[in-house]
C-alpha cells in the first residue's frame, strides 16, 4: 500500500514515527526486563498493598514454578477468571513465562458460559477468584478441566480435595523452567469474542501481536516518562482493552498500576485524588459518571492532572467529551480511539497534540494500514468520503480464530482483517464509524451478542419467536431489548422473562426491556428486520426529546 494511499501519514504528530522497530521478545521477557531495570519502582498499588517490581517478579516466578510442578506446559490452555487484583496479574505473567495460553474468562459468566469456553478452548486448568468457584464446581465434570486453583485478595484460600490454593502454591521455591517461545507464532492469549459473525470464538493473539500493539500505543503517548507514570487500572483486565492499555502498557513503561476491582464512582474519584494517576484508560460510561457526580468540583484538580484519558470499547458521545473538558477546566485530555479483539485491540486513535475531531476515531496507528471496502463485493477500495466496511492490516492483527477455519477465512481475506464495521475516511485520513455491520450490542463497554440471548429465550416454553436488539440508551450507549412473540394462548410478563434470563447468563446481558408483539418485521425471504426495530426505538427517542424541549 503506497504512501499516497495513506493520507493520515501527513497528519501524524511530528514526534510520532510511521514505522517502528519492535523487540523480538515474548511478554514474559518484556516483564523480566522491566523487573531487572526497575526493581525498586512501584508496580502495583491495590488497597493497602504496595508491590515493587522486584516483589512482583519474585511472586510471578514462584507461581510459574508451582504451575510447572503441576505439569502445566507450553501450549496448554489455562483459564484465568477474576476481578482486577495483584493475584490476577501474577497468574497472567506466570502463565506467559511458561508458554501457556491464557484463556481470558469473564468473571460475570454463569455456568453454561464457563463450560462452553473451557470446552471450546480445551482448557486443562482454571485459575479463579474464590467467590466464583461455586459456579465452576457445578459444571466441573462437564468440562475438560483437570484442576482448579482459587485465589482471593482478602483472605488466604484453603486447599481441599478438589481445589488448589493460590496462597499455598506461591510459596514454591523458584525454579522456572526455560521454555523456547516463538514470539511470532506461539499464542499468548485466547480472547473470546463474538467476532464479526456467529457464536463466541477464541481470538488467537500471539506474543508478537500483543508486544507490537503495546509499542504502537506507546508511540502515540505524550510526555511519557519511563518508570514515573501511574496507570489507573479500572478497565476489566480480562478484556483485551484493559489487558493491553493497562497491564502490558504499564510493564512496557515500568509504570505503577493503581488497581481497582470494579467501577464505583466514589471510590474511583477518591483513588484518583489519593494516588494521582497520570494515565486513565476508560470507557464512555465511566467519564459520563464522572461528569454527573454532584461534588465533582472537589476532584477537579486531581482529574486535570491526568495526562491522558483514553476512551474506548464503545462510541464516545460528543456531549460526554465536551462536558468532561468543562469539568476539568479544559485540562482533561480525553481522546477517543478504536479497536477490536481481533487486533489486540487498538488500531486508531485521535492525536494528542490537537483537539479531537468530533465523531472521529482518529488516525491509524503506526504500521497499520486501513481501507474502506465496498459493501457489495468487499474487494473494491473506496475513495475518501464513501461509506463501506473498515478493513485493517498490521502486526497487531490476530493469527485467526481458535479451531474455526471457516470463520477465520471469512474475516481474514487477502491479508486484510474485515472488521464488520461500516465506516468512512475523510481527505485527511481521519476515520469515522458509521454503523455496525454485525449485530453486536455494546452496552456499558461490554460486547453483547444477540444470538446468545435469543438462544436462552428460545428455551422458555412460552416463546414462539424472539429477536434481541441494542437500542439507544443515554447512559450505557445501548441497552438490550427483547422482542417476543408468545405461543398461542400464552401470556407473559417482562419480569418473568428477565428472571428467566438472570439464571442463565451474565447480568450485563439480561434484557433491560421486553416487548411483546404479535409478529416480527421480516424481509420477503423471512429474515427478521432487526435494524427496523432499532430505527423505531430511535424515532421514539427523538420524539420524546422533541416533546421535552417544547
Amino acid at each position: 500500500m503506497s504512501d499516497n494511499m495513506k493520507p493520515w501519514l501527513k497528519n501524524y504528530p511530528s514526534n510520532v514515527r510511521y514505522q517502528l522497530d519492535y523487540p523480538n521478545k515474548t511478554l514474559g521477557q518484556l516483564f523480566d526486563e522491566t523487573v531487572s531495570k526497575m526493581p525498586d519502582s512501584l508496580a502495583l498499588i491495590f488497597a493497602d498493598q504496595r508491590i515493587t517490581y522486584r516483589q512482583f517478579g519474585e511472586q510471578v516466578d514462584r507461581f510459574a514454578s508451582a504451575l510447572a510442578n503441576l505439569g502445566i506446559e507450553k501450549g496448554e490452555r489455562v483459564g484465568l477468571m477474576g476481578p482486577n487484583c495483584p493475584q490476577w496479574e501474577i497468574a497472567f505473567f506466570a502463565l506467559l513465562k511458561l508458554g501457556a495460553i491464557v484463556v481470558q474468562t469473564n468473571p460475570m459468566y454463569v455456568e453454561r458460559e464457563i463450560a462452553y469456553q473451557m470446552n471450546d478452548s480445551g482448557a486443562t486448568t482454571l485459575i479463579v477468584f474464590e467467590l466464583l468457584y461455586p459456579r465452576v464446581k457445578n459444571i466441573l465434570k462437564e468440562t475438560s478441566l483437570k484442576r482448579v486453583i482459587a485465589f482471593n485478595y482478602l483472605n488466604p484460600v484453603e486447599a481441599s480435595q478438589d481445589l488448589y490454593s493460590f496462597d499455598n502454591l506461591i510459596q514454591c521455591e523458584i525454579a522456572v523452567p526455560e521454555v523456547k517461545i516463538n514470539s511470532s507464532e506461539d499464542l499468548a492469549v485466547l480472547q473470546y469474542t463474538g467476532g464479526t459473525t456467529g457464536v463466541s470464538k477464541g481470538v488467537m493473539l500471539t506474543h508478537r501481536n500483543l508486544i507490537c500493539n503495546t509499542f504502537q500505543v506507546m508511540e502515540l503517548a505524550v510526555n511519557i516518562e519511563y518508570g514515573k507514570e501511574r496507570i489507573l487500572t479500572i478497565l476489566p483486565v480480562f478484556h483485551v482493552y484493559g489487558m493491553t492499555d493497562c497491564v502490558n502498557f504499564a510493564v512496557a513503561i515500568a509504570a505503577a498500576q493503581v488497581i481497582l476491582p470494579r467501577f464505583e464512582i466514589e471510590k474511583v474519584l477518591e483513588t484518583i485524588q489519593k494516588h494521582r494517576p497520570t494515565l486513565f484508560p476508560g470507557a464512555p460510561t465511566m467519564y459520563m459518571a464522572i461528569n454527573n457526580h454532584p461534588n465533582i468540583r472537589h476532584f477537579r484538580e486531581s482529574l486535570a492532572a491526568i495526562k491522558v484519558c483514553n476512551s474506548g470499547s464503545a462510541p464516545l458521545p460528543l456531549e460526554v467529551a465536551q462536558k468532561f473538558a468543562e469539568v476539568t477546566q479544559g485540562e482533561g485530555n480525553l481522546v477517543e480511539g478504536y479497536g477490536l479483539s481481533e487486533a489486540s485491540p487498538v488500531t486508531h486513535s485521535n492525536p494528542l497534540d490537537r483537539p479531537t475531531r468530533p465523531g472521529s476515531i482518529g488516525l491509524p496507528l503506526p504500521d497499520t494500514d486501513c481501507v474502506i471496502m465496498d459493501l457489495e463485493t468487499g474487494d473494491r477500495v473506496l475513495p475518501p468520503g464513501e461509506i463501506g466496511e473498515l478493513c485493517i492490516r498490521g502486526p497487531q492483527v490476530m493469527k485467526g480464530y481458535w479451531n474455526k477455519a471457516k470463520e477465520t477465512a471469512e474475516t481474514l481475506r487477502n491479508g486484510w482483517l474485515y472488521t464488520g464495521d461500516i465506516a468512512k475516511m475523510d481527505d485527511d485520513g481521519y476515520f469515522y464509524i458509521i454503523d455496525r455491520k454485525k449485530d453486536i450490542i455494546i452496552a456499558g463497554g461490554f460486547n453483547i451478542y444477540p444470538r446468545d440471548i435469543e438462544e436462552v429465550l428460545y428455551e422458555h416454553p412460552k416463546v414462539k419467536e424472539v429477536v434481541v436488539a441494542g437500542i439507544p440508551d443515554q447512559y450505557r450507549g445501548e441497552t438490550v431489548k427483547a422482542y417476543i412473540v408468545l405461543q398461542p394462548d400464552k401470556e407473559g410478563t417482562e419480569a418473568e422473562f428477565t428472571a428467566f434470563c438472570k439464571d442463565k447468563m451474565a447480568a450485563y446481558k439480561v434484557p433491560r426491556q421486553v416487548e411483546f408483539r404479535s409478529e416480527l418485521p421480516r424481509t420477503i425471504v423471512g429474515k427478521v428486520l432487526r435494524r427496523q426495530l432499532v430505527e423505531e426505538e430511535k424515532a421514539k427517542l427523538q420524539t420524546a426529546v422533541a416533546c421535552e424541549k417544547e
